[in-house]
């Protein structure tokens, strides 16, 4: 019972959060000056009431906003203002499966090769090893995705020329996008690991475990990575939501036709429509990965659980 009440104050908030950032985005939408159709100076002015007149936005708010959340319940977002004839849903569709994808491989990545720094250089703790991953990591961090970017193509396409230069196609073409927007997850995970797991090792069951004989992997995956992965966890659901979107700075560089340029170019074309759909979207996935989350923490330590019930 302590874990289905757990589950259902977990799904009460989920609902209630996503509808408060529904709500917030459609107001800020009616608050910005303007309309998506004011700088098209070609316009007359019957046209562009036309316009509102046809996509609904000469209607009063309170109706636009009834509208807006009842094709939410139903999983419509809509149709975009600015490219004729596709809706949101078929925008996210598209754009999506290529950014899951790059996403995904990224994410995976950073997860393995963070976690298996992490724990080398915790176990040699002030050696060459330690050290040597210590530097790696302080350079992760420092340089910025697009710069890490230009770097790869220029050292792996042009100098040697090992994969694509850009573009969206073979396998081979997500592996330098990859790498670059794995980089500095990768080190935030490294270091995470490394910090966890030298304050695991300095606890006393931990010293007990080892003194007792017990071999070195039971007690290292069984006893001490379970408690030192819990920043790890905390860092890993809110970075799977925005890897999953897709970066628009690593997309562009490689011309990768997914998800992040779409929300640039809502913005910069003010496309309600896809500006909210998008928001919604993405707060969708920000939203399920904190809470599945909150979900494998009450597993992972149970200790969570008794804490949110006193809370």
């Amino acid at each position: 019972m302590d874990i289905v009440r757990y589950v259902m104050r977990k799904c009460l908030a989920f609902g209630c959060s996503l509808f408060v950032i529904a709500s917030l985005t459609f107001f800020l939408m009616k608050m910005a000056p303007g309309d998506p159709f004011t700088e098209d100076q070609s316009l007359r002015s019957d046209m562009h009431d036309a316009l509102l007149k046809h996509y609904g936005l000469d209607r009063a708010w309170y109706v636009q906003y009834v509208d807006y959340l009842n094709d939410l319940l139903h999983g419509h977002l809509g149709y975009s203002l600015k490219y004729q004839g596709q809706s949101v849903n078929k925008i996210i569709q598209k754009g999506f499966a290529v950014s899951a994808q790059l996403g995904l491989q990224a994410f995976v990545l950073a997860l393995t090769v963070g976690i298996s720094l992490g724990t080398l250089a915790a176990l040699y703790a002030d050696r060459w090893p330690d050290r040597s991953v210590l530097f790696f990591t302080t350079v992760g961090i420092s340089i910025p995705s697009f710069i890490m970017a230009a770097l790869l193509q220029y050292a792996l396409s042009i100098y040697f020329p090992f994969f694509p230069l850009a573009r969206w196609g073979t396998i081979w073409h997500t592996i330098l996008p990859t790498l670059a927007l794995a980089a500095m997850p990768t080190a935030f995970i490294t270091r995470l690991t490394r910090t966890g797991l030298l304050d695991v090792l300095q606890t006393d069951y931990i010293k007990m475990t080892r003194a007792k004989g017990i071999p070195f992997r039971i007690w290292l995956w069984r006893h001490a990575l379970r408690n030192a992965l819990l920043p790890v966890l905390s860092y890993a659901g809110p970075l799977l939501a925005n890897i999953l979107v897709g970066s628009f700075i690593i997309e562009k560089i490689f011309s990768i036709p997914g998800l992040g340029q779409w929300f640039v170019n809502s913005v910069m074309n003010r496309d309600y429509s896809l500006i909210m759909g998008l928001t919604f979207f993405y707060s969708i996935l920000l939203l399920s990965a904190v809470f599945l989350l909150d979900l494998v923490y009450g597993l992972w330590d149970p200790r969570i659980r008794l804490i949110n019930q006193e809370n």
